[in-house]
């Protein structure tokens, strides 16, 4: 996909297809189905895409990404750029101005303060944040005046729109979370499940794992907005019965993440009351390799930590004959059909940070054999591989999902023909998600050898995205267990391209040093396992109009203007 938006460009101008909105609230419920349930409805304290975009519709970034990836405004009047005085000409600052006028749900205002403190929750030296990585490399953040937020770097960054903007950066009423810093975060159970915010929505109820009820936002910026007086937003079940829900049933307006093979897609749509929609972005399904030993005879606290390293994945041999093994044309096969590609790369898009690597594509069975002899792993007389009287056997866990358990079997197939002995294990997606501390199943934690799962990242620019795997990041008991480094990787060098990426002006000098570092997670250490580059897909019904899917941000980020078809 070409890149849409220059970094330091002015943002497009957004237009959208008029709906003729009588007045707020006027087209009574839609309904929202979600297969993995909402845990949280703050962003900072999970990496579950369903906890951040279901939080998305309460709590609001200083601005988003629509649907091509340009930049947009959500709380402030512009964008900043050089060109109109926002950005500093040593690239140093960025000054964003709030929109006035601007009321919390509650109905108080809102101020540069909330944003000031939202960097100091995320950053808080006590606590853990999920997203921690948007606001590497900040110096300070502070309040001008009432209206005017500005950020300082340590050094010149060429993207700015990383802090604050996309759903994984929302802005947090001061008021309402002052007694929720540092190991506080986790306890505030109100402000967690039933923020403040400033989007069209705000929640009324919240079961944990179930339900989330939404009523419009009385103090919502655009007096006509949204359509919808209420929301319900449905969590469980899986892929499957999320899809039939809308596509044959009508049960639900929308469904999220219908991650279902391309002949049941078919045989849904002959149901005739919704369609699927799906467009490609930057969503990978992926294989992480855990560095570190998740043995339950290890310590809690100890397990899946940098104390222990892993007992045979630490060997980069065994981890490049696992990959070898798998052959992902037949997993796009078998998964997606068209909306499938198979991938050598963490980050497939946009073009410019895309690697042209794709030496893993080709299944090679002999290959991998080798590199496991070579490793030492022996074949046993019961065709399990061993060492020093150890056998080969891993944990392979991923969410609950027919999908997602079709590539299982078919993983599982090729590593026994290597000779490993692998055990499955499949988590309800609520919780693999959830970011729970106290959950032994969250990916985060990552109690299993190897893991499967899919994320994406905010906007066209990886920056931050690749950010997450910096030493700093690994999810671990002293931040409770928040962060995507889930593998334990940590390399110096790493860490240091991308603080050179962070400070690179040069757009193609940004894509080189974006592919190096995807490489060097993939290609060159295969703690990272590429599998499929994903097409998002959902479906919605025949009589929700205003959607427009969008890979580059949250999924649900113009509900604001989501009305009943008539």
């Amino acid at each position: 996909m070409k890149l849409k938006t220059a970094l330091l460009g002015a943002a497009a101008t957004l237009a959208f297809a008029p709906a003729a909105f009588a007045e707020r609230g006027a087209d009574g419920n839609v309904k929202v189905l979600y297969s993995q349930a909402v845990s949280i409805m703050n962003a900072y304290l999970s990496s579950g895409t369903k906890d951040v975009e279901v939080g998305s519709l309460v709590l609001e970034p200083l601005a988003g990404f629509d649907n091509e990836g340009n930049v947009i405004p959500r709380l402030v009047t512009e964008i900043p750029s050089v060109e109109n005085g926002g950005i500093s000409e040593d690239l140093t600052t960025i000054t964003w101005k709030l929109t006035p006028g601007l009321l919390w749900s509650d109905g108080t205002p809102v101020t540069a303060a909330d944003a000031v403190f939202s960097y100091e929750y995320c950053t808080h030296p006590e606590g853990g944040c999920a997203q921690a990585a948007r606001y590497e490399g900040i110096e300070k953040v502070e309040a001008v005046d009432e209206l005017t937020v500005k950020i300082t770097w340590t050094a010149p960054k060429p993207n700015p729109f990383t802090a604050f903007v996309g759903a994984t950066s929302p802005i947090l009423q001061a008021a309402q979370f002052a007694n929720c810093l540092g190991t506080a975060a986790p306890t505030c159970t109100e402000q967690n499940f039933k923020p403040v915010g400033t989007g069209p929505f705000m929640v009324t109820d919240f079961k944990v794992n179930d339900v989330v009820e939404l009523a419009a936002n009385p103090n919502y910026r655009d007096a006509a907005k949204p359509a919808f007086a209420t929301m319900t937003v449905k969590g469980g079940g899986d892929a499957a019965g999320a899809a039939r829900a809308v596509m044959e049933t009508g049960e639900f307006d929308y469904a999220w993440n219908t991650q279902i093979n391309p002949e049941l897609q078919s045989q849904m749509e002959a149901g005739g009351k919704g369609v699927f929609v799906s467009a490609f972005g930057t969503l990978v399904e992926r294989i992480e390799m855990n560095l570190t030993n998740p043995s339950p005879d290890l310590p809690e606290g100890e397990r899946s930590t940098a104390k222990h390293p892993h007992p045979f994945l630490s060997d980069i041999r065994v981890r490049q004959a696992l990959s070898k093994a798998i052959d992902r044309n037949l997993l796009v096969e078998v998964g997606y059909g068209n909306a499938g590609r198979a991938t050598c790369n963490l980050v497939p898009a946009p073009a410019l940070y895309a690697s042209p690597n794709t030496d893993c594509i080709e299944q090679d069975m002999e290959g991998a054999k080798a590199l496991l002899d070579e490793a030492g792993w022996t074949v046993g007389a019961n065709g399990i591989r061993e060492k020093d009287g150890k056998p080969l056997k891993i944990l392979y866990q991923t969410s609950v999902n027919a999908v997602r358990q079709d590539f299982q079997a078919l993983v599982k197939g090729w590593w026994n023909e290597l000779g490993v002995d692998v055990e499955l294990k499949s988590i309800d997606g609520g919780v693999y998600f959830g970011g729970d501390p106290g959950s032994p199943d969250t990916f985060q934690k990552f109690y299993a050898d190897v893991e499967m799962y899919a994320n994406n990242f905010d906007g066209t620019d990886p920056e931050p995205y690749l950010a997450q795997y910096l030493c700093d990041k690994a999810p671990k008991p002293e931040n409770g267990w928040q962060g995507e480094n889930v593998n334990r990787f940590c390399d110096p060098a790493y860490d240091a391209m991308v603080a050179e990426l962070a400070t690179t002006r040069d757009m193609d000098k940004r894509g080189e040093i974006a592919i190096r570092l995807n490489e060097m997670l993939t290609k060159d250490s295969y703690v990272i396992v590429p599998l499929v580059d994903r097409g998002r897909l959902s479906a919605h019904s025949n009589t929700l109009g205003g959607v427009v899917l969008n890979t580059w941000d949250s999924e649900l980020w113009n509900a604001s203007d989501w009305f009943r078809i008539k």
